[in-house]
């Protein structure tokens, strides 16, 4: 059974992007890069909403600049990929397929089934997730920034409770918070 994963960065005040949907506040440094890179390793899909994949999609003929981006871009490539939405009319990355809505059931026997890990990208499909209780791992990088609104990483409207499985600090301030449900 594969376990589904959420990663995302956010700011001190808890949101991916800030109020123009801005995230260049939330680069990351090498070594958080390499986390990134390892974590996403051993997954064999990543699900997205359609912003966070037009995002990720540059990944499919970019990041050759470093070794520790070029490593990401392998990572990338190497896994399947599921968009769900309701208006991208085509992919623009191999191993790539749409479906039109989140179907929880599906996902939870996609997950039963899965012989690797599963990651889910973008706060508003993450949300989903997490209200449908399908959430394993959330690792969530907290960057020292406050945006003041924009889209929140975590959803308002759930009570989790989880427990610390592993905190870590980067060169460049930001902080892993490691979680899984109670």
């Amino acid at each position: 059974m594969g376990r589904l994963i959420y990663a995302a960065n956010m700011s001190l005040d808890g949101y991916t992007t800030d109020r123009d949907g801005n995230f260049d506040w939330s680069e990351p440094s090498e070594d958080e890069h390499q986390f990134f890179n390892d974590l996403l390793r051993p997954v064999g899909t990543q699900l997205y909403g359609r912003r966070m994949y037009e995002t990720m999609v540059y990944w499919e003929t970019e990041g050759l600049d470093s070794l520790v981006t070029a490593d990401f871009a392998h990572v990338w490539r190497d896994s399947d990929k599921i968009v769900y939405s309701t208006t991208l009319e085509a992919v623009a990355s191999a191993r790539t397929r749409i479906e039109r809505t989140f179907d929880v059931e599906a996902v939870r026997a996609m997950k039963a089934s899965a012989e690797q890990d599963i990651s889910i990208g973008g706060p508003n499909l993450a949300a989903q997730a997490i209200r449908a209780g399908l959430v394993d791992d959330y690792h969530l990088v907290v960057v020292p920034v406050v945006v003041g609104g924009g889209s929140r990483a975590l959803p308002e409207d759930v009570r989790l409770d989880l427990a610390l499985v592993e905190e870590r600090r980067f060169e460049n301030g930001t902080v892993l918070l490691h979680y899984r449900p109670r």
